[in-house]
């Protein structure tokens, strides 16, 4: 971790309130200070960060950050979407779940107090009601409708707090599954938001059970047609934001679909970090089969009918393993499915947790910023989304 560098400015953080700042610029520095950790759950802390130099965060509510920490002398990213509100710019909060075995939540939790300082590379993504609507036009929707599971609630919290900051004219329904009451999460600020816009906000939590000593009273069990049309029953003409747990996003997708919801007006976070960096790297043996056999079978008719493309060996140096990689085929792909264990999140070349030093040889690297300049110089790629141009040695 780095040693805390103090701020530049030597005057109270409030007297900088009325300040003209610049926009906060990660490819300058990147750093950023723990300002304060709060506890949220038992098992959730919320990490208050500002810039080493007076800065302000320019983001859409929903966006978020790719954080990269030294852990156990290993380089790691992760990606935590930012659960503050664009609205008060001076500081960003992302809201961490510890999850058991995780090495950067619980490394978050264990060791990151006031003063820490953590680098940090964004703010990126689209799912943002500020950025996506139907029709294209985004932020607009007079009524919405926010589904949210465990620590799922962080960007639709964000999208909340901008709302409420803003005091627009706005009807939303809040619904957050969480497991018991003591699990809600940021539960009294929005009951807290739902007395200050009464008419226009309504918060509805649903536990599956009590706590040990707060018996629960409210909405029980999962969210099912029947709870959604209890609490929303004109949840067709809401805009709907979805985001939690995998399995939670795909319940919902098929409830609506099977209720004859406009898929047009349904919106979800398009991965879930913490699941695809646990998950990623294994892939399971049967469905390696099943594409062997696959591309073996189809081999001889494709053979004949598509143009000759370049091969190339790529070695990761640190698993002693070559693989053969097309050029027209990303790294990360080739790489999952001859079973190389490699870190990866977003595969879109957002987050930057597959970054990885090319020692030797070029690719064509197309990402959607998750990659610093002076990275891709220092001969760093984004395998997700880099192609090989010649051989390579990776130094994974």
């Amino acid at each position: 971790m780095d040693a805390l560098a103090p701020l530049s400015s030597p005057e109270p953080a409030a007297l900088r309130l009325a300040a003209s700042l610049p926009e906060w610029n990660p490819e300058a520095d990147d750093a950023l200070v723990v300002r304060a950790v709060r506890d949220e759950t038992p098992d959730v802390k919320t990490f208050v960060l500002v810039p080493r130099s007076p800065c302000l965060f320019r983001y859409a509510p929903g966006q978020f950050l790719t954080l990269e920490l030294e852990i156990g002398g290993e380089t790691i990213n992760r990606c935590y979407t930012i659960a503050s509100a664009p609205t008060r710019p001076h500081t960003l909060s992302i809201t961490v779940k510890r999850v058991p075995g995780g090495p950067v939540s619980n490394f978050l939790h264990d060791h990151i107090r006031p003063g820490s300082v953590i680098r940090a590379v964004g703010p990126m993504g689209d799912f943002s009601c500020f950025l996506q609507g139907t029709g294209g036009v985004a932020g607009r929707a007079p009524k919405y409708l926010f589904l949210s599971g465990g620590s799922g609630i962080t960007p639709l919290m964000s999208m909340a707090r901008s709302f409420h900051d803003l005091a627009e004219p706005r009807d939303i329904t809040f619904v957050h599954a969480a497991r018991s009451p003591v699990d809600i999460i940021f539960r009294d600020e929005l009951e807290l938001m739902a007395r200050n816009q009464p008419g226009q906000f309504r918060f509805a939590p649903i536990c599956e059970a009590d706590s040990p000593f707060e018996p629960w009273h409210g909405l029980r069990g999962r969210l099912n047609l029947g709870l959604l049309n209890h609490i929303a029953p004109d949840y067709r003409e809401r805009e709907i934001f979805v985001c939690g747990p995998s399995p939670f996003m795909a319940a919902v997708r098929e409830m609506l679909k099977g209720a004859g919801f406009d898929m047009n007006s349904h919106h979800e976070e398009s991965f879930d970090f913490a699941e695809l960096a646990s998950a990623e790297p294994e892939i399971a043996a049967e469905v390696i089969a099943a594409e062997v056999i696959e591309a073996e079978g189809s081999k001889a008719e494709a053979k004949a009918a598509e143009p000759q493309v370049a091969t190339y060996t790529v070695t990761f140096a640190k698993q002693n393993r070559s693989i053969e990689v097309r050029s027209d085929t990303f790294v990360l792909d080739a790489a999952r499915r001859n079973g190389v264990r490699l870190p990866s999140s977003c595969s879109k070349g957002l987050c930057g947790t597959c970054k990885s030093k090319l020692v030797s040889g070029t690719v064509d690297m197309k990402h959607g910023g998750g990659i610093r300049q002076r990275e891709i110089d220092a001969g760093m790629a984004l395998l997700c989304c880099s192609k090989p141009t010649s051989d390579l040695v990776v130094d994974r």
